[in-house]
């Protein structure tokens, strides 16, 4: 459980840099987002998701952490 707090803190901490130090961007960004298609979001999102746990799995099980 500690390492998923781990987590959630680094993707707040990171988003928070990114929305501080590129206001108009991050702006941008959701409003394209808002108007995407849902099927492209999931499919978005989805794609992320194995990215970020492929990530997690080869950090843990290389021995690097």
């Amino acid at each position: 459980m500690s390492d998923f707090l781990a987590a959630f803190g680094l993707l707040l901490a990171l988003e928070g840099i990114f929305f501080a130090a590129f206001p108009n961007a991050a702006r941008k960004v959701l409003s394209e987002a808002a108007q995407s298609p849902a099927e492209r979001m999931r499919r978005v999102g989805l794609i992320f998701a194995v990215i970020g746990i492929a990530i997690i799995w080869a950090v843990r099980w290389s021995g690097i952490l």
